[in-house]
């Protein structure tokens, strides 16, 4: 028997690692690259990674690439060389848009065309799920595996599958609420370490007929500030007065803050917002795609909780469309017209 962690436990220790600025080793074969995340990165762990040798390089999306006005050669990333002298500062520019108006001229910037870009893919992937900027310093090694062991790093397979994570119920508790005394909430946790999902229950619901249902993404600034930016907290609150008044229903809480890209780089895309862009050019120009969102997790739960079918509150078709690719019978589209104002 083993304690060494499995590849979705490795997974998760290497998240946290890019969150903390320490390196990891991502491997595709006998490929394989040291990889940092660049929003986490110190002046010495540059230095030490320039000090290396090779060629090391800023891995970005096409999206970021695209506004750095750089040809994206592998397709959906650009692989930037850098000058032995880079900065931290030029090498933060190229991942943060924060000053592209004040300072539009970078570079001139180089892109490899050369070599399998798989790690690189994988590096970007990790630093997505770890809510950093989807970018990553990355230096080819000879032999990953033994030098993540000699350095003690965390290894990852950029060749393994990633499936969708099976979330088990933690525990569910009556929980009276304002729209009805028949609340209850439920927990649950994903088997990969990542963030916990809610769905709260109204009343009774019959398991064999169409539950009223919402999948609802946390929403720190509309949900609980009652930002105007956005109509989050009018359609969390409209949803479940309407479930209160029918008397049943279940709220789907899904951690996915700002279209699934975290609540900081949410705050980085509302400062861009700032500069006149709007929402969806925003996250391109920080690397995202316009919805970083998995809405298979709301499918799960409601699997989980006995329901096959569902009266859908939503005014956006992905939903519907997640749903019903994963075995969620959407009977009809409910729609939620709360929260216009000036602002959003």
């Amino acid at each position: 028997m083993s304690f060494a962690p499995n590849a979705t436990e490795l997974r998760a220790r290497a998240r946290a690692d890019l969150r903390m600025g320490l390196p990891v080793v991502v491997h595709s074969g006998a490929t394989g690259i040291l990889a940092l995340a660049v929003e986490a990165l110190e002046a010495a762990r540059l230095a030490q990674v320039l000090a290396m040798g090779g060629h090391p390089v800023v891995a970005v999306t096409d999206w970021r690439a695209a506004t750095l006005k750089l040809a994206a050669y592998d397709g959906d990333l650009a692989r930037i060389q850098l000058r032995p002298d880079a900065t931290l500062s030029a090498v933060a520019a190229i991942a943060d848009p924060a000053g592209d108006l004040s300072t539009p001229l970078k570079g001139p910037f180089v892109a490899a065309r050369q070599g399998d870009a798989t790690p690189h893919r994988a590096a970007i992937a990790l630093a997505k799920e770890a809510r950093l900027l989807p970018s990553a310093l990355c230096l080819d090694v000879v032999n990953p595996a033994g030098f993540a062991q000699a350095n003690g790093l965390t290894l990852i397979n950029a060749d393994a599958p990633q499936p969708l994570h099976p979330l088990a119920p933690v525990v569910s508790a009556r929980l009276p609420l304002e729209v009805s005394e028949a609340g209850r909430l439920h927990i649950f946790r994903p088997d990969d370490g990542g963030e916990e999902h809610y769905a709260i229950e109204i009343g009774s619901p019959d398991r064999a007929e169409p539950v009223l249902s919402r999948l609802h993404s946390a929403c720190f600034t509309g949900d609980l500030l009652g930002s105007l930016k956005c109509d989050c907290g009018p359609q969390l609150r409209g949803a479940l007065a309407q479930m209160g008044a029918e008397g049943a229903g279940v709220l789907l809480y899904l951690n996915q803050e700002g279209r699934g890209i975290g609540l900081s780089n949410k705050m980085r895309a509302y400062a861009l917002q700032d500069q006149g862009f709007d929402t969806v050019e925003a996250n391109h120009r920080l690397g995202f795609e316009d919805d970083e969102r998995d809405f298979r997790l709301g499918a799960q739960i409601l699997r989980k909780m006995g329901f096959s079918q569902t009266r859908l509150m939503t005014n956006n078709p992905a939903k519907v469309a997640r749903m019903e690719d994963n075995g969620i019978t959407v009977t009809e589209r409910v729609p939620l017209k709360v929260g216009e104002n000036r602002h959003n």
